[in-house]
């Protein structure tokens, strides 16, 4: 029990704070913060309110000393999904961050997940800001690890688990969830003798982060602890076991897949 009440959860942290826990201390600089409005436009003719920073943080700083960046979802708002605006921030963060690395300053990259996927109220926007995600993470692991960091409490299902299996570092907590379709979907689409939502045993058992690392889904388990967690991402940079790689080469080069499916939506690559 004295264990449990010093360790500093990581998961009941909101976006900003994760982001902020794993850099080093006083070198958050959040990019396009709350106080610049940049909101989905699309949420409000919806009857949903939108938050002002669409529930994506990007903050710059640095990582054991080393310049880098944080790209953090909010599980609070709408399951922490990803629309048009969050989208196009977390790529073009990943975009800035290869940038930095072909003008031979590398910057450490983590994205700090915890989302249901695409936002169902900017379905085809988010299906193609996934894509976008995917074509950054593919380019920046070329020249820089990209790390994931699943360790909030909604986890990370949908498109994002896509992106994330294209990281070189997955780092899984002991309470993480991934998957392609989440508890509910499965339970409303297939039924409840498929999948019981609220069977909560069942969906560790199924989808928990202790079973992705046997399965070879994830390359390191770390307890819900911003010290323990933050030890993982430096490790990971130091010593990368470049998992993303295993799964790139079913692929060899995903934007032939990225533009295959833009055709296949009659959109132009």
């Amino acid at each position: 029990m004295s264990a449990l009440l010093l360790t500093e959860s990581f998961a009941e942290r909101g976006a900003r704070e994760r982001a902020r826990a794993l850099l080093d201390p006083q070198s958050f600089r959040e990019l396009i913060g709350p106080f610049e409005r940049l909101a989905s436009p699309y949420l409000a003719a919806q009857g949903v309110v939108p938050q002002s920073d669409d529930g994506t943080v990007v903050a710059r700083g640095t990582i054991g000393g080393v310049r880098a960046c944080v790209v953090a979802t909010d599980g609070r708002f709408l399951g922490g999904s990803i629309g048009e605006i969050g989208g196009a921030k977390i790529a073009g963060a990943l975009e800035l961050a290869r940038l930095d690395a072909q003008r031979g300053t590398p910057t450490r990259t983590v994205l700090a997940l915890d989302t249901g996927g695409i936002r169902l109220q900017e379905a085809n926007l988010g299906i193609l800001a996934v894509s976008e995600i995917c074509d950054a993470i593919v380019a920046l692991r070329e020249l820089m690890p990209v790390v994931a960091v699943i360790a909030g409490r909604v986890g990370v299902y949908g498109g994002l688990s896509l992106s994330t299996a294209l990281c070189s570092e997955i780092i899984v907590s002991e309470g993480a969830r991934v998957g392609l379709n989440g508890p509910d979907v499965v339970e409303t689409e297939s039924g409840i003798e498929e999948m019981d939502s609220s069977d909560r045993p069942l969906i560790w058992r199924v989808t928990g982060g202790r079973l992705r690392l046997r399965q070879g889904f994830a390359t390191e388990l770390v307890s819900d602890d911003v010290p323990a967690i933050r030890a993982a991402v430096e490790r990971a940079f130091e010593t990368p076991n470049e998992l993303g790689a295993l799964v790139v080469q079913a692929f060899p080069d995903p934007r032939l897949e990225r533009d295959a499916f833009l055709r296949a939506m009659e959109i132009e690559p």
